[in-house]
């Protein structure tokens, strides 16, 4: 039987100060990939000069590599769209500059893909880091508070009832098969590559993940997107952000889903735009809540939340109170 071929692809951006050490764990891993597919956007640091001695290692070690250098900045979606449309591997992993991956996490997550034909997206956890590479003492999935119901969902085969919830996945704890880039690209407008794979992998497909750290996720103040451990006074001031405008721009994101998925073709995609459709309704609802002073919020919220709507698309209780107590 022929092995998959693996990818792996990286969005670099001004990376020198971190990319050194991660491009080293990739040359360091138990199961090289076949190809290392670079796009970087316009770095004006040594990035370029590290990634072309890089280059170089990576061919001695039997590794194709393909160094794109973009004439424009195209940002890290734009940029990883390309690096994915670009990769010939059957099996592509995502590939942050600054992080460290674990020796193992290659072979581990193609034995995954290998023994499950129907997975499209695998993830797993990662440990969190400073800048210096130094443990935060918490993991990924504690910041993201990855509920067990959330993990035994996603186990079985449930992961679209997740993603109508939260976004799960971080796209540099991620690998996807080659068939969900053509089923999924372009990322629609407004959205971010991993959290679309995501939802067009749910709701076509198998989603799982490896409850194990396989990477170090580096937390500085170059994040695009980072993760940190919520406290008791964040979630207090959480609860009285304004959040109407953040509501309303997730609503036009879920039109975007929707509407793909009511065109995209394959089975459960017009049930699933319609739980698409369900979401939206809701979240334009919580919009006019806010609109509303705070001693006219009680009764919609209680109609919101008989029918459902919070505890399927939010955090229940917490989301409830969002909406009687914070303003617009």
């Amino acid at each position: 039987m022929t092995q998959p071929r693996l990818s792996i692809v990286i969005s670099t951006y001004n990376g020198a100060t971190y990319l050194p050490q991660q491009l080293d764990s990739l040359l360091g891993q138990t199961c090289l990939p076949d190809e290392i597919v670079i796009g970087d956007d316009g770095s004006t640091d040594a990035t370029l000069d590290i990634l072309q001695t890089f280059a170089e290692r990576a061919q001695a070690a039997g590794i194709a590599v393909k160094l794109r250098c973009n004439p424009g900045n195209l940002g890290y979606v734009g940029n990883f769209s390309a690096g994915l449309r670009e990769a010939s591997g059957d099996i592509l992993f995502l590939c942050d500059q600054d992080d460290v991956w674990r020796s193992d996490k290659l072979a581990r997550m193609a034995a995954c893909f290998a023994n499950d034909p129907q997975l499209l997206l695998l993830h797993s956890d990662a440990r969190l880091v400073d800048a210096h590479g130094e443990s935060l003492q918490c993991s990924l999935f504690d910041a993201l508070q990855v509920t067990s119901q959330e993990k035994r969902a996603i186990h079985e085969g449930r992961a679209f009832e997740v993603v109508l919830r939260r976004s799960f996945v971080t796209g540099a704890t991620a690998a996807l098969r080659r068939e969900l880039v053509s089923l999924a690209l372009p990322v629609a407008q407004d959205w971010i590559h991993d959290e679309w794979l995501t939802a067009v992998a749910a709701a076509s497909g198998r989603i799982d993940f490896i409850d194990a750290p396989l990477i170090d996720y580096r937390q500085h103040g170059g994040n695009q997107i980072g993760a940190r451990r919520r406290t008791l006074a964040m979630k207090w001031q959480d609860l009285l952000l304004p959040r109407g405008r953040l509501l309303s721009n997730e609503a036009t994101r879920l039109r975007w889903l929707e509407e793909f998925l009511g065109r995209a073709g394959f089975s459960d995609g017009v049930d699933r735009a319609a739980q698409i459709h369900h979401k939206r309704s809701h979240f334009e609802r919580r919009v006019a809540i806010g609109h509303l002073p705070r001693w006219q919020r009680l009764l919609p919220v209680l109609r919101e939340a008989r029918a459902g709507c919070y505890r399927r698309y939010g955090t229940g209780g917490r989301s409830m109170l969002r909406d009687l107590l914070r303003h617009d």
